[in-house]
């Protein structure tokens, strides 16, 4: 993590150093200001809880667990759930890598990874079989965080896939020969249901599903849950939902309510506890190469990132993924919902 002065971003004090107070006769006394009384002292005291939550550590799994958070939806924050679940998962201890297999590379510039299209990226793997220890980069502000980053040549991935043999388990065997130990893999799939996504399931066994407490929330994820049970009778069949998480949530709106007791309603037990706030911290961070828990650690995102993170390590503990119920039951009411809350 970085160590700069001005760890919470552009939230910093404009006059530094002791305030003095007049006592008369000119005579002054140095009076520091009190702490929980300001913005900014509030800020820097949640700052500190929250890295000192984050610095407890949390019990690792029993084997790596690969996550694979995918809507084919765009804008529900499915780069910024990785990123920063990632992050807030390696600041409890554990070691992540994240794979960013969205050709915009949107999870790589988050992370602060360098990836023009001279950079060995995840390309290299699916095409042409360069093995993923070859071309992941450590992540510069975030101990135990690691990232196989996409490049630009990632858009034609899709088309020539298609001749390569074994063309849906091509990530799967790269993560399988990587060595490093890792308690997480957390993969970034784009707005699609193509090839890349279905390398992504394919080598993953969670599925979590990030959804906006919008209108359409609901709209296309029946699709979604469909080749989820596709490639988990064919392809995978450790494959599963494992994890619902309800992001760019408005308290103040009964919409958001709404939307949130809709999905509860449809998943129950897969939807995390916690909910992500909109927040223009976790908007503002990835201009600035950080995730939310670098740029303000105190902030309302950065916390909300780091209690999802606990839910989601407690909930793997000691769990063996097996086949699980396919969530067939739900997805003819899901387009039904969808349509009745537009």
């Amino acid at each position: 993590m970085r160590s700069d002065a001005n760890i919470a971003g552009p939230m910093t004090d404009p006059v530094p150093g002791p305030r003095t107070e007049s006592l008369g006769d000119g005579v002054s006394r140095e009076t520091p200001p009190p702490m929980d009384d300001t913005p900014i002292g509030r800020a820097a005291q949640l700052a500190v809880e929250a890295l000192g939550r984050a610095g407890e550590g949390l019990p690792r799994p029993d084997r790596t667990r690969v996550m694979v958070v995918a809507n084919q939806k765009g804008g529900v924050g499915k780069t910024t759930t990785t990123v920063n679940l990632a992050a807030s998962l390696a600041l409890h201890g554990a070691r992540v890598l994240v794979v960013d297999l969205d050709p915009q590379g949107n999870a790589s510039t988050a992370l602060g990874i360098d990836h023009h299209a001279e950079v060995p990226s995840i390309y290299d793997v699916l095409v042409d079989s360069r093995p993923l220890s070859e071309v992941v980069q450590p992540v510069p502000d975030v101990e135990g965080l690691f990232c196989a980053p996409a490049t630009i040549d990632l858009a034609g991935a899709e088309i020539e896939l298609v001749s390569l043999v074994a063309r849906e388990s091509r990530l799967q065997r790269a993560i399988q020969a990587y060595e490093q130990p890792l308690d997480y893999i957390l993969i970034d799939c784009p707005p699609s249901l193509g090839l890349l996504t279905v390398n992504a399931m394919v080598a993953g066994a969670e599925v979590l599903i990030p959804i906006q407490c919008e209108y359409y929330a609901l709209e296309g994820l029946g699709q979604l849950l469909r080749n989820v049970d596709l490639v988990r009778g064919h392809l995978n069949p450790e494959l599963h939902v494992s994890t619902i998480l309800l992001t760019m949530y408005d308290g103040r709106t009964r919409l958001a309510s709404q939307v949130a007791d809709e999905v509860r309603t449809h998943f129950g037990k897969e939807v995390l506890r916690t909910s992500i706030p909109r927040s223009v911290r976790i908007s503002e961070a990835p201009s600035y190469g950080q995730t939310v828990l670098t740029y303000d650690p105190g902030s309302s995102g950065s916390l909300s990132y780091l209690e999802a993170a606990r839910e989601i390590a407690l909930r793997g503990v000691g769990v063996h993924y097996e086949a699980q119920p396919a969530h067939t039951s739900n997805q003819n009411s899901l387009q039904n919902n969808s349509e009745g809350m537009q």
